[in-house]
């Protein structure tokens, strides 16, 4: 299992270290069709800066903003705006996202999470009898849409840690919906397969030929369009967007909705304010080193999740068990599966109970940290035995006692991370969504509205009439998955790792996989994303589909678990200190299951 860098990849990245010119100025790179499916990915190794997006055309982009001098969040509003165009399934303009960011050993959070409308309660998701909807009936339309955050929240960034103007960092997205971009594998199976997105005649115009079928692979698309909205944005700031001529046409958009209108308002989207929250940071132990995991808080579940999984393993004998030969490459053995799917069934039981949005829910003792006191991890291990729990129950950290019920288990899809190392020491990482692929399947002016607000829970109490804390309330964040990690030295505060998946609720066991092979098993971010998946939401046992021995599967259900197989498309990407022939050097990995790729000098 030794790391070998791809000479070419090495040889990419190196040439690349003449000196950058000081202003920034764009080039439209060549753009080859990809492959879809898995696709190997060689890993990369870079000395002076890193980035990793899920589209070669995106991190390209943050690529030249980084080589001109940028920041790693001028970078990062490149990628994103990049994204918009090219992934428009998964995240953009008309969504929210959370931006992690590390300078000097401090660790900031940037909350550009979505709202509910102020017109919103708490039956927003139930039938005229109050039974809740079936999911997409609650997805599709104007009902499902959020009060979008990510450029608002990328302007409040780019005002504190930006080095580009403004104005020059939409250039590349701008350039390419202008002149056009080639249809990449994932958009056309995605386009092809989705039952919903000729619903709507605006985005049936769009991604569709006049014939019905979806733009093939490497077909021209351009944008002009949204290449309009981003040209306003990038001249007036966010005010563009929250306000005025675009702000109405999104607010026509939802409430006008033939079927399923919606309660977003201009005085919704003028109001919108993005948060600076202050990280939730734990300390780690792996291999005799002593680590900090920095991850977003409240809002999301992920940073308290990832790190409540990882400190029960951490309770167990988890640490002395080796990866083992699997159907392609190495694979967790039994013994290991069963330790991390019962922490995961722990850690998604309290989360089912506890997190929702802090300006609305107390947390459990008056802390979030109280969910990873050592102590209570360490008690939470000790329900751990030789048999699957199968389904297990929250506890009571700090002793807490609470009138609130558990969320019962309802779909998560979609997003899309970024991981950027700038030139400057400065650090980031952003997952960022509009939630279901393609959001709410509603395009206004060249983009997607997000359907966010089905990250609520549909019902608003249990049977006994128990309120749910992530249930909709006016004005609230709807509770995430989303799980952007920075890893920290402990002693030193100096940044080690930046890293992030997006996948809905398994967007937690993506992270956690990624996180525990490469500091517990000492595996490079490369290796440590192309581990088979795996993870349980405190149900079945779930594993990657085809990339586990069958023997593996009939031991986890010798010990009681249900397991099921299935496709787990992560789309992980990580940089990491580390070094390359023998120098100093950012390793970085792409998941091999989506078009993602590293790039830096």
């Amino acid at each position: 299992m030794k790391f070998t860098l791809s000479g070419i990849a090495l040889a990419a990245v190196l040439a690349g270290c003449a000196s950058a010119p000081s202003n920034f100025s764009y080039t439209v790179p060549d753009q080859p069709e990809g492959s879809s499916g898995y696709t190997e990915k060689p890993g990369w190794a870079t000395t002076k800066f890193a980035v990793a997006a899920a589209n070669p055309l995106a991190t390209d982009a943050g690529y030249q903003v980084l080589k001109a001098g940028g920041s790693a969040v001028d970078a990062a509003i490149a990628v994103q705006m990049v994204l918009t165009l090219v992934e428009p399934q998964s995240s953009g303009i008309g969504g929210g996202a959370f931006l992690l960011h590390a300078s000097g050993g401090k660790v900031e959070a940037y909350d550009g999470r979505e709202t509910a409308p102020a017109a919103a309660d708490e039956k927003l998701f139930l039938d005229t009898s109050g039974k809740p909807l079936a999911f997409h009936d609650g997805v599709v339309g104007g009902r499902s849409v959020g009060v979008p955050g990510t450029v608002r929240m990328l302007e409040m960034a780019h005002r504190q840690r930006g080095k580009l103007p403004w104005a020059a960092l939409f250039q590349p997205a701008i350039q390419l919906a202008e002149g056009g971009f080639k249809v990449s594998p994932r958009l056309h199976t995605l386009v092809k397969g989705d039952a919903h997105l000729k619903k709507d005649p605006v985005a049936a115009a769009y991604f569709f030929k006049p014939d019905g079928n979806a733009h093939d692979v490497g077909s021209h698309l351009r944008n002009p369009e949204l290449a309009a909205v981003l040209r306003r944005i990038a001249a007036e700031g966010s005010k563009a967007l929250h306000e005025g001529e675009i702000a109405q046409a999104i607010v026509d958009k939802v409430q006008k909705h033939p079927t399923n209108p919606g309660k977003l308002s201009l005085a919704d989207l003028a109001g919108y304010q993005p948060k600076k929250r202050e990280a939730l940071c734990v300390d780690y132990s792996a291999r005799a080193q002593d680590y900090r995991l920095c991850g977003f808080p409240p809002p999301s579940s992920g940073a308290i999740a990832v790190g409540q999984i990882l400190g029960i393993l951490n309770h167990t004998n988890a640490a002395s068990l080796p990866l083992q030969d699997g159907l392609q490459g190495p694979t967790p053995s039994a013994d290991w599966l069963h330790l991390y799917t019962e922490a995961a069934r722990l850690a998604f039981a309290d989360r089912a109970l506890y997190v929702a949005d802090p300006d609305f829910v107390q947390p459990p003792g008056g802390s979030w940290m109280s969910l990873l006191d050592p102590a209570y991890l360490a008690s939470r291990a000790r329900l751990i035995g030789a048999q699957s729990m199968k389904v297990a129950q929250p506890g009571k950290p700090a002793g807490t006692q609470t009138s609130l019920a558990p969320m019962p288990d309802q779909p998560e899809y979609g997003t899309s991370h970024i991981s950027i190392v700038d030139g400057h020491g400065n650090a980031l990482a952003m997952t960022t969504t509009i939630e279901d692929a393609f959001g709410a399947r509603q395009m206004v002016k060249g983009f997607l509205l997000n359907n966010e607000l089905t990250d609520f829970s549909f019902a608003p109490a249990d049977a006994q009439g128990a309120p749910i804390a992530n249930r909709v309330q006016p004005g609230k964040r709807p509770r995430s998955s989303m799980a952007p990690t920075l890893v920290l030295d402990k002693a030193s505060g100096q940044v080690l790792m930046s890293g992030g998946s997006p996948g809905g609720a398994l967007i937690i066991h993506y992270t956690a996989k990624t996180l525990y092979g490469t500091l517990q098993w000492g595996l490079s971010p490369q290796q440590a994303i192309n581990l088979p998946n795996f993870g349980s939401l405190n149900g079945p046992s779930l594993l990657e589909e085809k990339r586990f021995p069958p023997a593996t599967v009939e031991q986890l259900r010798m010990r009681g678990a249900e397991v099921r197989e299935m496709n787990m498309t992560s789309g992980l990407q990580a940089l990491q200190r580390g070094q390359a022939q023998g120098r100093p050097a950012w390793l970085g990995g792409a998941d091999p299951r989506r078009e993602g790729v590293v790039m830096g000098d």
